[in-house]
């Protein structure tokens, strides 16, 4: 039987580590702060921007919103990134997307300040990230997936872990924190020959994909642990994630639903690492 790993009751433990670390800063007189650049009216963006300072509110981080005057550039969105990260009351900074056409997320997002980039789209984040180097965080989706496979007490030194996807935001990075825990890592996209087959050498599979429910049955090993990063709006005002959650139920050991799986979680991770980020600005312990 498969169980459904419950993605809210991890963010509610890691938020209640994390609003323990941003009550010690606030009773040492600093208030962590996390500042959204919104360079959209996207409705999707705008939903997930109210999450992020709901859950902020609630762990004690002040959430600072800058929407940028529409149409914008690329231009105009890197100088504000870089007028953030220079505040120094600002510990963390993020981009929110869709950006406008034409604009890239990493080249935009290279004006973040490493040590700021608390979802990690700087290219030096991700090369940090790569070689083991201290000081950088990786996308916050891709901690999610490392923080639920954690919680899950999943073993993984050793095992073989199947990425499909290879964004810079989610399987790339994804991969890689998977490798340096001592997985063994085969990454998956659109030409890979025999998907199937790859998928069900995986004791771990994490699937960000961006493709509704293209993971079925034939994709999965009997008890594997399946992680669904994919959220995609379909028919009827319904999220579906891309697995397709009951053709695996029964085989998977587990998996994350959609909604409610990887989502939460990866809100929670932004605000973990806004409090790391402020706590190394201050020299302190990380706690969070």
């Amino acid at each position: 039987m498969s169980r459904l790993i419950d993605g809210k009751a991890i963010a509610a433990a890691v938020s209640t580590r994390t609003a323990a670390s941003a009550a010690l800063l606030r009773e040492r007189g600093i208030t962590p702060a996390l500042a959204v650049v919104v360079p959209t009216d996207d409705e999707g963006a705008a939903w997930y921007v109210r999450s992020i300072g709901r859950i902020a509110a609630q762990v004690g981080i002040e959430c600072q919103v800058h929407r940028l005057p529409l149409p914008t550039d690329g231009a105009e969105i890197a100088r504000r990134l870089s007028e953030l990260s220079r505040h120094p009351a600002v510990h963390g900074v993020i981009c929110q997307t869709p950006l406008p056409d034409g604009v890239d997320l990493a080249v935009v997002g290279s004006s973040i300040t490493v040590g700021k980039d608390v979802d990690g789209v700087n290219p030096e984040s991700l090369g940090m990230v790569t070689a083991g180097v201290p000081g950088a965080f990786p996308p916050a989706t891709a901690a999610a997936v490392l923080e639920i496979l954690a919680h899950e007490r999943v073993p993984l030194p050793g095992r073989r872990a199947v990425v499909v996807g290879r964004s810079n935001i989610v399987g790339k990075p994804a991969a890689l924190l998977l490798l340096a825990e001592h997985a063994t890592v085969t990454i998956c996209h659109s030409r890979t020959l025999n998907l199937p087959g790859v998928c069900q050498e995986a004791d771990i599979l994490v699937v960000a994909a961006g493709r509704p429910t293209m993971i079925g049955a034939d994709y999965v090993a009997p008890g594997a642990v399946v992680i669904d990063v994919g959220i995609n709006p379909v028919e009827g005002g319904r999220l579906v994630g891309d697995v397709d959650t009951d053709s695996v139920l029964g085989i998977a050991s587990a998996i994350t639903p959609v909604p409610g799986g990887v989502g939460p979680v990866t809100t929670v991770q932004l605000m973990r690492h806004t409090i790391r980020a402020a706590l190394r600005a201050n020299a302190m312990d990380e706690t969070g």
